[in-house]
């Protein structure tokens, strides 16, 4: 997958270099943001460990880990009970 910032001109603008600069306050524009780095990162039917996630989030955001949990919140990536498996909804 590709982690450029294409895509919206409000996203575009969060990144420098291919990495998130802040991660949006506003609900609204961080939706934006966590929907880009879903369908950029991650592909459809396809299964991701925990460490996968991080790995993939790792390379545009130093807080990785509040990037997960606004994605899992969001429901931009589900998790499996155990937290075991991630992947887009369908």
């Amino acid at each position: 997958m590709e982690n450029n910032a294409a895509g919206s001109p409000a996203v575009a603008a969060l990144f420098s270099r291919g990495r998130l600069t802040a991660l949006p306050r506003k609900t609204a524009r961080r939706e934006h943001v966590l929907a880009h780095l879903a369908g950029t990162l991650f592909a459809p039917g396809h299964d991701y460990t925990e460490r996968d996630i991080n790995d993939a989030l790792r390379t545009v955001y130093d807080d990785f880990p509040a990037l997960r949990r606004f994605m899992v919140a969001g429901g931009h990536l589900t998790r499996s009970r155990d937290g075991a498996c991630y992947r887009l909804p369908q």
